[in-house]
């Protein structure tokens, strides 16, 4: 439809025509599905009656849900259960120790009463690390000596901030290592319920460069919500200091047309204007596992949307067993984000924690998908680093395999870490084939520094 002359264009709106080669289709209605719509959706699938109960089983302990665009749009439903985005959004019996998933189906199978499942629930989740790399412990920082709850200061220029009303996504990944934040157990739970006590905290800590607004995933709440939170941030004198904001988020690939056709998708558009408006840098840390999730034409439309309010698109994702554990995958992915204009940015270990034992893949595998797919991207591709652990010290990455006066072992260095000095510092562990994880791993003589004194870090990296 095209504007009658005189008229005021918006130029975030789907159907004006002066937005080139606009790809939205017809406005589609968000319909959230939950474990209440397991069996439903399930149903389309070859699984047993018996495969079934034991994701019914799953679904007690970890958190489930997804949406109809994934449902209708990016699950290939004659491949399930092995298609990688059915793994990515469903349950799989795996996923809970074995021990653990016959007494849960067990319960559900003699009609447990509600409040005897969530216990068991409970109890089995504070068995899976639900809070891993020292979220609670280490980074939770002070003001007037008091700790600020939704707020995460790791690294010196990079504090993290958890808006109450964005810990839910659009869907939930089954490897993701803030599930906890999703199984309704307040103590597990980070949020901060405004801006304010950021703001004061940013205020007194200058050397913080950095602000990362994360979940969940903001980009869940409205715009009006999430403006309620930026906006105050955005021309105080105070805080200049402040260069960069991002925004993770899983919305590019679970829900697009959060940016082409949701009501005030306009208006979102225009907050991060006025991100960049302000002089900040604006980073979206978009979340893609798959390179399906970049199929559809809408997705097309939603990152030039977001490239035309001035903010940069950095993509990232775990290495993920079952889902993208080899190297065509992602250089597909990485090719289609650069010709797309996005920034491929980190490839991740999957976390210790919830069912890391049933998705992660060795460290020494994870070196050679990263490897082979880097060499089959352009140099625009390979601002991408990995693989990354981000443990309780820092950033880990796993530079390679190499042999040295007859031992073979693993050279690493520190992207980020709580103590500065060691960061790009190369450091040695002793090769192990089955290693997942940082903790694994034993130092080669010279580099115990680098491993075992970080068995109990320093809580916060400044005074």
């Amino acid at each position: 439809m095209t504007p009658s002359t005189g008229a005021a264009v918006d130029p975030y709106r789907a159907d004006v025509p002066s937005r080139p080669r606009s790809l939205a289709a017809a406005p589609r209605r968000f319909r959230a599905y939950n474990p209440t719509h397991l069996d439903e959706l399930l149903s389309r699938t070859r699984l047993s009656e018996e495969d079934r109960r034991a994701l019914r089983a799953v679904a007690v302990v970890f958190p489930f849900r997804t949406n109809s665009y994934v449902v209708d749009e990016l699950i290939d439903w004659s491949a399930a259960p092995d298609d990688p985005i059915y793994r990515l959004t469903f349950p799989h019996a795996d996923m809970l120790p074995a021990a653990d998933l016959r007494r849960i189906t067990g319960m559900l199978a003699g009609g447990a009463p509600p409040t005897a499942l969530a216990a068991a629930a409970r109890a089995i989740r504070h068995t899976l690390n639900p809070h891993p790399a020292g979220q609670l412990t280490h980074n939770t920082p002070l003001l007037a000596g008091r700790p600020l709850p939704g707020i995460q200061h790791k690294y010196p220029e990079t504090v993290l901030f958890f808006p109450s009303r964005g810990q839910t996504c659009h869907a939930y990944c089954t490897y993701c290592f803030r599930w906890a934040q999703f199984v309704g157990e307040p103590e597990l739970k980070i949020g901060a319920a405004g801006s304010a006590e950021l703001r004061t905290y940013l205020a007194a800590h200058t050397e913080v460069s950095d602000l990362l607004v994360t979940g969940g995933d903001p980009m869940i709440m409205s715009a009006e919500m999430l403006g309620r939170y930026l906006d105050p941030l955005l021309n105080d004198p105070d805080l200049e200091h402040i260069t960069s904001f991002r925004i993770g988020t899983k919305s590019l690939a679970f829900w697009p047309q959060r940016y082409v056709t949701d009501r005030d998708a306009a208006d979102l558009l225009r907050l991060l204007e006025r991100v960049v408006a302000s002089g900040r840098n604006l980073a979206i840390m978009a979340h893609f596992s798959h390179p399906r999730e970049l199929e559809p034409a809408v997705v097309d439309d939603a990152v030039r949307r977001i490239r035309d309010t001035g903010a940069v698109i950095r993509t990232q994702a775990p290495l993920i067993r079952t889902v993208n554990d080899d190297a065509a995958t992602w250089a597909a992915m990485w090719r289609r984000q650069v010709g797309l204009g996005m920034v491929p940015y980190y490839l991740f270990v999957e976390r210790d924690t919830g069912p890391r034992d049933h998705f992660a893949v060795p460290l020494a595998s994870a070196v050679r998908i990263f490897n082979r797919a880097y060499r089959q991207v352009s140099g625009l591709g390979r601002t991408v680093r990995g693989p990354v652990m981000s443990a309780t010290p820092g950033k880990v990455c796993v530079d390679g395999v190499t042999d040295l006066l007859g031992t073979t072992m693993f050279t690493l260095h520190f992207i980020q870490c709580r103590d500065p000095t060691m960061v790009n510092q190369p450091f040695f562990a002793e090769y192990d084939p089955d290693a997942v994880w940082l903790t694994d791993l034993r130092p080669i003589p010279g580099s115990e520094s680098f491993l075992t004194e970080w068995t109990n870090p320093p809580k916060l990296p400044h005074p």
